[in-house]
């Protein structure tokens, strides 16, 4: 039997050798190595090219969904199922966008998780707690994203730009980070961040974050690249 080869990378030792020892008792999968960061767990899909590669979405340093950007960036066969600690709808597209093959919470039980690495190593793709062909995922994120579709200005409407501070809330939503972490790289309260979300969803005509996220994204002034640490 050719087992699935996998990585795990989390900072938090405890829950990374549990996933680790849960997948150890499958018959097809093996696990060949674990890293604690964004970066040590790129350098390993980079020499051992794993199937799958379970890996935290926000960690300290180059986040989970910055590493999986860079995966497919340079085309490395290794595909990416992203944990999140925090449920968090608005990171799901972004995280699609970026290239991952799935996006599952971590308080998932075991049976999902064992199925949708199956899944995801046989070429499908996980979100929402459903599996998907690669049709399948475009027609889902179109049905998620036609919010973002409306044009920026509509008429008779003035145009209203992004404040510096803004643009730079959107360059961390676009990461996919949550309000608590953007206050704190930004050093603001929380209160201040939802403030300045509301101004950015109002100015983009858009109902909630990840329409924004697309909305910029589609229109080129920010890109997955921008906000990812190179090399």
């Amino acid at each position: 039997m050719n087992k699935i080869s996998i990585i795990v990378v989390d900072d938090h030792p405890l829950f990374r050798q549990g996933v680790a020892d849960s997948l150890a008792l499958e018959e097809d999968m093996n696990v060949v190595a674990q890293a604690s960061s964004g970066e040590d767990g790129l350098e390993l899909i980079r020499s051992l090219k794993p199937q799958v590669a379970l890996m935290d979405i926000n960690m300290p340093g180059m986040n989970g969904q910055q590493v999986t950007h860079l995966v497919v960036q340079s085309k490395l066969p290794t595909r990416v199922i992203l944990l999140t600690g925090y449920d968090e709808t608005e990171q799901v597209v972004p995280a699609a966008l970026a290239g991952a093959a799935g996006y599952l919470a971590k308080d998932v039980n075991p049976e999902r998780l064992v199925q949708s690495i199956r899944d995801v190593a046989n070429g499908k793709y996980v979100f929402a707690g459903r599996s998907f062909t690669s049709t399948e995922l475009q027609t889902w994120l179109s049905s998620q994203t036609n919010g973002a579709r409306r044009s920026y200005s509509e008429p008779g409407n003035p145009f209203h730009p992004l404040s510096d501070r803004e643009m730079q809330v959107l360059n961390w939503l676009v990461k996919g980070m949550s309000n608590k972490e953007i206050a704190t790289e930004l050093n603001i309260s929380h209160q201040t961040v939802k403030n300045h979300i509301t101004a950015i969803l109002r100015k983009f005509g858009v109902d909630d974050r990840t329409q924004a996220v697309v909305y910029a994204l589609k229109r080129g002034w920010i890109t997955l690249k921008d906000t990812t640490k190179q090399e």
